[in-house]
């Protein structure tokens, strides 16, 4: 009888990349592997890369090595976008058997499966941002209570401090009539809630002609599916028409995850985003006027070249007035081959820390004092899978984190709950209502 062959898979960075990995993994079921939860049982190793900072850089070169370490002779790939940018380096890591840039993911499971034995590193398709022309559809199913479903690719945008561009190419999409099937079979799945998930999710229909919310209106339509969150969206995209779309909609829920980068108008400038804080502030102004329970969630970097302590503060009282939910704190992290690097009044690593170190109290205060406000009221949450010390966990519609008393027969569906105290983990109990 043949040995049952495993496949173990590490995915770092964006909702996109788990998405992918998600369906990579059932390729792999498909050809006879088992997916296993621990590299060292496993044959064949993947690792999905990051390289939106230099610590997601260091990250896949620790893991890979670790792999290596723990499980010689397995087979690994490194595939995503530090493959896209640094195969050589990613060739480099002793153990490293085959390095597959974002243009050939699509092909993974073809080229990876046909190694019959560790090998010499192979780079397979080191090409340009420009020559990145493939869209690997994907949507994750069965290994979350959630789905993530990818509808757009690549970035053509270029901030100043982003590689992205470098690494996953011009943005692009498939058709609406491509995407509504793999909502459909999400539902058949019994899943309940779906992510929409894209490099830059607003720009949907660059390649088709369609609009977002053409999208967003096909999908809501989908029987099955209860809730639908939008990943991310710049505000410049972020119209009107989209917010109140949503306001009106039973399925897609009040939760916004919009970067801004920086609350100071010089700084943006520099960064070459499309907008001003006038612009941001009127975004969210306008969502709060439709929802005004909405958790709003903002990425903002610190340290950017050119950053002054006035600058810096002007952010802080920005995000301050504006209140949001969640701060995504990023240190400014230079990366190869963007204007940034080259940009002069670098800012020290230590005032950088310092910077982030403030945000980081001040999103403490802003998500503990959102999340509290709901202690009292009814929500509904859709239950996790998992158990831990006798709780399970679950989502309000605005993302408040919700524990329960754990029943396992609650796993995957959306339960109503009278929401009680909170913890220092801003997370509330919460009284499961028949």
């Amino acid at each position: 009888m043949e040995r049952e062959k495993k496949v173990y898979f590490h995915t770092l960075g964006c909702k996109l990349n788990f998405a992918e990995s998600s369906t990579l993994a059932r390729q792999f079921e498909e050809g006879g592997f088992r997916r296993t939860t621990r590299s060292s049982e496993a044959d064949i190793c993947i690792i999905n890369s990051c390289t939106v900072t230099d610590h997601a850089d260091k990250k896949c070169r620790n893991i890979a090595r670790r792999i290596h370490r723990e499980n010689p002779s397995a087979i690994i790939a490194i595939t995503g976008c530090f493959a896209q940018l640094s195969p050589e380096e990613a060739a480099s890591i002793e153990g490293v058997d085959i390095v597959l840039g974002n243009n050939e993911k699509v092909n993974l499971y073809e080229r990876v499966s046909a190694l019959a034995a560790k090998q010499q590193s192979t780079i397979v398709d080191s090409c340009s941002a420009e020559e990145i022309s493939t869209f690997f559809a994907s949507c994750s199913g069965g290994d979350r209570t959630r789905s993530f479903l990818k509808v757009q690719d690549g970035c053509d945008y270029k901030c100043a401090y982003c590689a992205i561009h470098y690494a996953r190419g011009c943005s692009r999409n498939i058709p609406i009539s491509d995407i509504i099937p793999q909502a459909e079979a999400a539902a058949a799945k019994g899943i309940k809630e779906i992510v929409i998930t894209g490099v830059n999710t607003g720009d949907f229909g660059r390649t088709t002609g369609e609009k977002f919310i053409d999208l967003l209106r096909e999908l809501d339509r989908v029987e099955g599916i209860e809730r639908y969150r939008i990943s991310s969206i710049e505000p410049n995209l972020l119209t009107d028409e989209i917010i109140e779309f949503c306001a009106a909609s039973t399925k897609f829920q009040p939760h916004f995850h919009i970067p801004l980068q920086s609350g100071c108008d010089k700084i943006l400038g520099l960064m070459r985003r499309r907008y001003t804080t006038a612009i941001y502030a009127d975004r969210i102004a306008k969502i709060r006027s439709l929802m005004p329970d909405a958790f709003i969630g903002i990425d903002v970097i610190v340290g950017f070249p050119g950053e002054s302590e006035e600058d810096f503060a002007a952010t802080y009282n920005f995000l301050k007035n504006l209140a949001p939910a969640y701060l995504h704190i990023f240190p400014f992290s230079e990366r190869e081959n963007t204007p940034a690097l080259t940009m002069p009044n670098k800012v020290r690593e230590c005032d950088k820390r310092d910077r982030a170190g403030r945000l980081g109290e001040l999103c403490e205060e802003l998500h503990y004092s959102f999340c509290k406000q709901w202690s009292g009221s009814v929500g509904r949450i859709l239950v996790e899978n998992s158990v831990k010390d006798g709780k399970m966990f679950g989502y309000t519609e605005n993302y408040v984190k919700v524990q329960i008393e754990a029943d396992r027969s609650l796993a995957g569906k959306i339960v109503k709950v009278k929401l009680g105290d909170i913890d220092n983990n801003c997370t509330l109990s919460g009284e499961v209502i028949n």
